[in-house]
């Protein structure tokens, strides 16, 4: 019996997906890339290399590819990178039930040297929408700077299971991956909200702070205007970048989807052994002379189906959590950069208003222009910080689908060898 196949085909083609077409994973367009991309395919536990990459023989395919001496070299390229001085934890999830609702509420601890912290450790519990509120606070704060993802509210299929024990592991790695991320940045490390977040009891008051429904509803008409009127000069290297996160947004898609397919075919290959080996163990007991190789045939398939389980729940707790967490991520690149458009058209409408011949009074006329300088200065601010940020990201991005993709070969390369034993 064969084993189920893992990651088959060439991520450099179109994938045939039934009726998902034209999902074309990797773009050869290089223009498109974030510095450089990922180049490596998962292809049946091995890699698929560009021209000139090395491959050695087996062994641990991480530690062929060098992973930290290319971040140290990374890190060296852009300067450094500052030491890490505070460390985040997301554990211990607990079921809450009330009168009205059911939520999950999570453990965050803190451990910190900083100076503008008054302990070095805080422990405090928040539930889901906890971390909503920080990232739409981080996002107003900084507005084209890409915050990393949450996990999605809702689960799609299957609401029954929300609450059951994978289901919340999955989501507490999430919510992990996303405090760690923020406590990374350089920038979003510092913001007083997340401060607040990882060290306030209570959130309840805190969170009742800010615009009133009729502020929000006017920047929302103002943001809707906006997008109407679109920008009229956008600076070439964000077009470039808005081309990028379409492509990369394909690119991620279709990967969730071929991982999240297998992921399925791989636990009903694993139903089936399950069932499969114990019908030749008891055979053994009825036929004498057929005992040894009917009992070496069920031994095969349990070995197969316990190497077959180490495999999934490595696509299912590494791979795929990634591959999705990009994928969303890719939704976030998006957003961002119509937050940047956004500022820019502000700016022009005000340039058009200061051009025109409606403004008489000069009162106006100088109001209008300090509201220009302000808007300008927006704009460069903005873009400076996505320019800075998009570079910061892409490091990130190639590192995580880097260790994700070649572990994923490693284990795949380690679960053929073993089943070719058998």
């Amino acid at each position: 019996m064969s084993a189920a196949p893992v990651l088959s085909g060439d991520l450099e083609e179109d994938l045939d997906l039934e009726e998902d077409e034209d999902l074309e994973v990797f773009s050869k367009n290089p223009s498109l890339a974030v510095g450089s991309s990922v180049s490596s395919s998962v292809v049946q536990g091995s890699l698929v290399h560009s021209p000139g990459a090395l491959v050695r023989s087996s062994g641990s395919m991480v530690n062929q590819y060098g992973l930290e001496e290319e971040e140290e070299e990374e890190e060296e390229a852009r300067g450094g990178v500052p030491t890490r001085d505070l460390f985040v934890t997301v554990d211990h999830p607990e079921s809450h039930v009330t009168a009205i609702e059911t939520f999950i509420v999570y453990r965050v601890l803190t451990r910190t040297t900083r100076g503008d912290f008054d302990s070095s450790e805080y422990e405090v519990h928040r539930r889901y929408q906890d971390f909503l509120w920080l990232r739409g606070k981080l996002e107003e704060g900084h507005p084209t700077l890409i915050i990393h993802p949450l996990p999605e509210k809702f689960v799609m299929k299957g609401l029954v299971e929300r609450f059951s024990e994978d289901f919340i592991e999955t989501r507490r790695r999430a919510l992990q991956t996303f405090l760690s991320k923020t406590a990374e940045h350089p920038m979003l490390s510092r913001s007083p909200q997340l401060k607040v977040f990882l060290t306030e009891q209570d959130l309840t008051a805190i969170k009742k702070q800010g615009p009133g429904f009729l502020s929000r509803m006017g920047d929302s008409v103002r943001a809707a205007a906006i997008a109407v009127r679109g920008v009229r000069a956008r600076p070439q290297e964000f077009g470039a970048m808005q081309d990028y996160a379409d492509e990369f947004s394909c690119k991620m898609s279709a990967l969730d989807k071929v991982t999240q397919r297998i992921i399925k075919e791989q636990n009903e290959y694993l139903e089936e052994l399950s069932q499969y080996g114990p019908l030749y163990s008891q055979w053994a007991e009825l036929e004498a002379d057929l005992s040894e190789p009917l009992r070496g045939v069920a031994g095969c398939l349990d070995l197969c189906g316990r190497e077959t389980e180490e495999q999934l729940r490595h696509l299912t707790e590494v791979l795929q959590p990634t591959l999705h967490q990009y994928l969303l991520c890719a939704d976030t690149l998006k957003t961002v950069l119509r937050r940047r458009d956004h500022i820019q058209a502000e700016f022009e409408a005000k340039n058009d208003a200061l051009a025109s011949s409606a403004v008489s009074k000069k009162g106006d006329l100088e109001t209008l222009k300090e509201e220009a300088a302000g808007l300008e200065e927006r704009v460069e601010s903005a873009n400076s910080a996505l320019k800075g940020d998009w570079a910061r990201w892409g490091d990130a991005m190639r590192h995580d689908l880097r260790e994700a993709l070649v572990s994923t070969a490693d284990k795949n390369q380690d679960y053929y060898e073993k089943l070719s034993l058998l």
